[in-house]
């Protein structure tokens, strides 16, 4: 793709573990197997005893690497061994072995490109193997976490669910100047709302009406070759893509220095869940990660996919307004996510939302609203797109921030004068 990722690849494989099955079961390369129109190289690992109906999963390797060494990087071939599905690894071959998720084909619903060679791969193995197209699932990581994100996005009837460590939102890197590098996103300065993301998303494949693919999202507040925001535009997009709130139905801390949310349900096969890790760079999949995803995609029990139980949103307590504000911290910096429930019996026209940052803290940009001065006393006011908010509705901003050791929250809130409970 480009230099930067491209040197990024070393920092990928430090996060990656060394754990080739026990098993006898062998990665062997399959040739032939489909429309392929960028020679993409295909490897399949099938585990002994596999069932007769097996789950299938696409494993997606970083800039610079393959599909033999993220199988031996990775833990997906042992998990395989456990839990009996197949793994298929693509491998790129054009210049620096990264993926096409940037090209007006590649976006497409059958436009071409590598997305084209990969579901190739999956009716392979589908045809071959009694693969169940019910239990058929992609993850990957950094340009293969990007091309997860860009293959449940094109490519809904294939896909029941997505898991992308380091990506970025479906579209994001898209370029029509025949390069493969958008250095707008890799930056996390391509900020858009929920809708636009989402808009991108079902543009890709016109006049589908199926069930959209669950997504996982990954990803370290570190990350210097595709930045932390981001994190915050895929979770943006994919609760869009779902019709969900972009506030979390649950928030919790499974392991230390990691935040998860999940939208649209609370249990462990929710619509979108996203897991934010502290501290952490371009290094992912880590020990255990790999696990989490298997467990997501309903891998770990047998047995269907089924669609997960969307949880409706709580109504808030009377009054006039209710604040939600989430933060994701690191050591120097943080982002807020933050929603504004009317819960009113008045329909609001524009909004200014006032709040007080704690000590030390400053605001370095914004989305979906405008925000002055940086610390302090702010006060938060709608863009051109944002300001009605009917009663029972919300609007949601998010914005990044420095701050010298306080990571505390605002005490307080007050929409156009007028005080909200959070």
């Amino acid at each position: 793709m480009a230099s930067a990722i491209i040197a990024a690849a070393a920092l990928v494989t430090v996060g990656l573990i060394t754990a080739p099955p026990a098993a006898s079961a062998q990665l062997t390369e399959v040739t032939g197997f489909g429309t392929n129109p960028t020679n993409l190289r295909m490897h399949l690992y099938v585990p002994d005893g596999v069932a007769a109906r097996p789950a299938l999963l696409v494993a997606v390797h970083y800039c610079t690497g393959s599909g033999p060494a993220f199988y031996s990087g990775t833990e997906f071939a042992s998990l395989a061994d456990r839990h009996k599905f197949i793994v298929v690894y693509p491998s790129a071959t054009r210049s620096g072995s990264c993926f096409d998720v940037s090209s007006p084909q590649s976006l497409t619903h059958n436009g071409g490109s590598d997305p084209v060679g990969i579901v190739s791969m999956v009716r392979y193995v589908q045809q071959r193997y009694n693969a169940d197209p019910e239990r058929t699932y992609v993850t990957g990581a950094s340009s293969g976490g990007m091309m997860t994100n860009v293959l449940i996005g094109a490519y809904p009837d294939v896909f029941k669910a997505g898991a992308s460590f380091m990506g970025v939102p479906f579209g994001c890197f898209a370029t029509t100047d025949g390069s493969s590098w958008n250095s707008t996103c890799a930056n996390g300065q391509l900020i858009k709302t929920a809708q636009q993301w989402g808009d991108q998303v079902r543009a890709a494949y016109p006049g589908y009406s199926g069930a959209r693919p669950r997504m996982q999202i990954w990803h370290g507040t570190e990350d210097a070759t595709l930045r932390y925001p981001n994190f915050q535009e895929q979770i943006k997009q994919w609760t869009n893509v779902h019709g969900l709130s972009q506030t979390p139905s649950l928030t919790d801390q499974p392991r230390s220095g990691w935040t998860r949310t999940r939208y649209g349900g609370t249990g462990t096969k929710a619509p979108v869940e996203a897991i934010s890790l502290q501290g952490v760079g371009h290094s992912l999949p880590q020990g255990g990660m790999a696990a989490m995803v298997i467990d997501f995609f309903g891998l770990s029990e047998g047995g269907t996919d089924p669609t997960p139980t969307i949880t409706p949103t709580v109504t808030p307590p009377a009054g006039a307004c209710q604040v939600t504000y989430q933060m994701n911290t690191w050591n120097t910096g943080f982002t807020a996510a933050v929603t504004i429930a009317n819960t009113s019996t008045t329909a609001l026209s524009s909004w200014s939302l006032a709040f007080t940052l704690p000590a030390g803290q400053s605001v370095t940009s914004a989305w979906n609203a405008s925000i002055s001065p940086s610390s302090g006393q702010v006060t938060a006011r709608n863009v051109s797109y944002n300001g009605a908010i009917a009663p029972g509705a919300s609007a949601s901003f998010g914005f990044q921030a420095t701050h010298g050791g306080n990571t505390g929250k605002p005490p307080a809130f007050t929409l156009n004068g007028t005080a909200c409970t959070s």
